[in-house]
């Protein structure tokens, strides 16, 4: 039996889609963007974090996270301190109220998981994640590939 990998990516990126769509209609009616649940749930992971870190770990440019970050400051969700000695650069932090949202977002992505992905039998979910993670290395080097070819 032949598998076109071609079939298999847009199966892929269709479930992606769907899977988006879903949480996107989650998160809103608890009123958050995709966007800002992911830069609140990346704040849950590690607080403290520059402007440009957090843009760095949501594989965006600082610019793109600004305006986004402007308006969870001015919403209570996030907060901005300086770091010593760096007058340029802002530590950034979830308030009280952002941590309670993210958290909600997380457990409705949570439960998401747990009624699709996560009632599929245990060998194929542990065969799923090898086959993601082969994947996923990869991709890595197909994008330091393509990342050293544009450099040329």
């Amino acid at each position: 039996m032949s598998v076109d990998p071609l079939r298999v990516w847009f199966r892929i990126i269709r479930l992606h889609r769907r899977a988006t769509n879903t949480i996107a209609a989650e998160l809103k009616a608890l009123g958050l963007s995709i966007p800002q649940f992911d830069l609140l749930s990346t704040l849950t992971e590690q607080e403290g974090l520059s402007q440009q870190e957090l843009a760095e770990r949501l594989y965006v440019t600082k610019g793109n996270v600004s305006g986004l970050l402007d308006r969870m400051v001015e919403a209570s969700l996030v907060e901005r301190r300086a770091i010593p000695g760096d007058r340029r650069s802002n530590a950034l932090y979830l308030t009280a109220k952002g941590r309670e949202l993210a958290e909600h977002g997380i457990a409705v992505q949570r439960r998401y998981v747990q009624g699709t992905l996560g009632t599929l039998p245990a060998e194929d979910l542990a065969d799923l994640e090898r086959i993601v993670l082969a994947w996923r290395e990869r991709a890595r080097s197909a994008e330091d590939e393509t990342l050293a070819r544009l450099r040329r």
